[in-house]
């Protein structure tokens, strides 16, 4: 089954932030990996999952 494709407003949702600070975040490289789909920024859930999962990694 494919991933589901998630917009900033979900990611900024599932990350705690504002769309603005997604953004923000694409703009400087540090969100997760993500697209341009028909003119719109997305990105596939497994990418966010794994952006969640590598920064507790790198705290521990």
């Amino acid at each position: 089954m494919a991933d589901k494709l998630l917009l900033i407003k979900d990611v900024a949702e599932r990350l705690g932030r504002s769309p603005a600070q997604v953004s923000w975040m694409i703009h400087r490289g540090t969100a997760p990996k993500s697209a341009m789909i028909a003119g719109r920024r997305m990105f596939r859930e497994s990418d966010v999952e794994a952006f969640i999962e590598a920064a507790f990694a790198e705290a521990s």
